[in-house]
């Protein structure tokens, strides 16, 4: 009886993961069995209960410092703003086809809307604000646009006038810019943005002067409207530009001086008088 008791604590013992307890040095008898209850800490060593599986504390790091929170997506551009940054992402939306109007420089509801739209396509909150995320994600989809893809519609500064501008009453067409001044005794009155003959019929360059007004003119050659031609050098004439409004610097002329912005080139053209100096120049 005593034989089968004892073995009986002893399978209690080790179904409950406990450990028998020899005598102590003084030959006292202790407990016959160490039990860990729940919220006993463990003894050095040991498992956890459950085994392997459980959470293990992570080894200690030299490094002691806290790690920093991630740096927050911040707002770079937003409506209203304006600006060469401004014109590049336009430019860049423009290249991934969700803008089709400008650049023009300014943050307008157009280009809040392509934001939105691209953000939503790729998981991104809808804001309509160009953060940090959103424009890294931009620019990886996109090349670094060119000036003319930057000015595109026009809207880009005219460089200083040629020499030969500065006296009288002169239309002074700048190749390089893609400007057109007009000047009055060495002072600028107005500047727009114009378009040139392609490589085949290129604008020619040199000195020359208004010799005919055509407010409505058609072009016989091509059968093109024409509208306030303004001829300075044979067929070769500055006239406004439905195409220039439409398709900016994607194309161009057939030699002719084109002007985009129908309201300024009326302006110019009820004051342009016959016999005004034109200066085609780089």
């Amino acid at each position: 009886m005593g034989r089968a008791f004892v073995a009986g604590l002893a399978v209690l013992a080790a179904l409950a993961g406990c450990t028998v307890q020899p005598p102590d040095g003084e030959g006292k008898r202790r407990s016959p069995v160490h039990i860990e209850l729940p919220d006993d800490p463990p003894s050095p060593g040991r498992t956890p209960a459950g085994g392997g599986d459980g959470p293990r504390s992570a080894p200690p790091s030299g490094d002691s410092k806290p790690r920093s929170a991630p740096t927050p997506s911040r707002v770079l551009w937003s409506r209203g703003d304006t600006g060469r940054d401004v014109r590049e992402l336009q430019a860049r939306l423009r290249q991934v086809a969700w803008l089709f109007e400008g650049p023009t420089g300014t943050y307008d509801e157009p280009t809040q809307r392509a934001v939105s739209g691209f953000q939503g396509k790729r998981g991104l909150p809808r804001t309509g604000q160009i953060d940090t995320v959103t424009w890294q994600r931009l620019l990886g989809m996109t090349r670094e646009p060119g000036r003319w893809d930057l000015y595109l519609m026009g809207g880009q500064p005219a460089d200083p006038p040629d020499a030969r501008c500065r006296s009288g009453r002169v239309l002074c067409i700048d190749k390089t810019s893609r400007t057109l001044r007009w000047m009055i005794d060495g002072r600028t009155v107005s500047t727009m943005a114009v378009r040139f003959g392609s490589q085949g019929t290129p604008t020619r360059e040199g000195v020359f002067s208004v010799y005919w007004k055509s407010r409505d003119h058609v072009s016989t050659l091509y059968d093109s409207p024409m509208p306030y031609a303004m001829f300075f050098s044979g067929g070769q004439a500055v006239h406004y530009s439905a195409d220039f409004a439409a398709r900016g610097y994607a194309g161009g002329s057939h030699g002719c001086v084109n002007v985009r912005d129908e309201a300024a080139i009326a302006e110019l053209f009820a004051q342009v008088r016959n016999g005004d100096k034109v200066v085609v120049s780089w």
